[in-house]
């Protein structure tokens, strides 16, 4: 009897083939599962990470470009030279161009700014790019003349080894007295 009872537990239970068999789709699966939830936390961090990186790169932009058009408004060539990339463009609405070094030798030449400031600024980021959109006014004096006038421009940044560097700038023609 007691064979009898031994038989049917042995048949009973599964066999090595069968734990085997199960065994692997179990640990695959587990696997899986394991893998996709990583994924999806470091995909949801990332996300996160850029968004949280994009503004704060919104913001370091935008302060640079206020410290950009103070040092120009006092004629601060030092601080100039350290915000412009050495191989920088500025294209002006006349279509004049200015390097680096025109814009370095104008801080150290005879203008006299009694505004250089900048309204309704907007900043966009993409990656390692950055555009400041504003409108800026200017009054100064130059070989004893006065000059006031408002323009739109477009400063495009690029983030380097060394930081966010003004790589390129494009404005607008004067706009009309008067205009917004």
């Amino acid at each position: 009897m007691k064979r009898m009872l031994l038989i049917p537990a042995i048949s009973l239970a599964p066999s090595a083939d069968a734990r085997m068999a199960s065994g692997p789709r179990c640990s695959r699966l587990s696997l899986l599962l394991v893998t996709g939830l990583a994924v999806g936390i470091i995909l949801a961090t990332t996300v996160r990470s850029a968004s949280a990186s994009a503004a704060d790169d919104r913001k370091i932009v935008a302060a640079l470009d206020k410290q950009y058009q103070a040092a120009v408004k006092k004629n601060d060539a030092v601080t100039i030279a350290r915000i412009l990339a050495d191989d920088f463009v500025l294209v002006t609405g006349s279509g004049k161009i200015y390097t680096k070094a025109d814009m370095i030798n104008d801080a150290n030449g005879d203008t006299t700014y009694q505004e250089n400031d900048e309204d309704v600024q907007t900043v966009r980021v993409w990656g390692d790019t950055a555009v400041v959109t504003a409108k800026l006014w200017e009054k100064y004096t130059t070989n004893g003349k006065l000059f006031e006038h408002k323009f739109w421009f477009s400063d495009t940044y690029v983030r380097t080894p060394a930081g966010w560097k003004y790589v390129f700038g494009q404005s607008s023609l004067p706009l009309p007295n008067g205009a917004q």
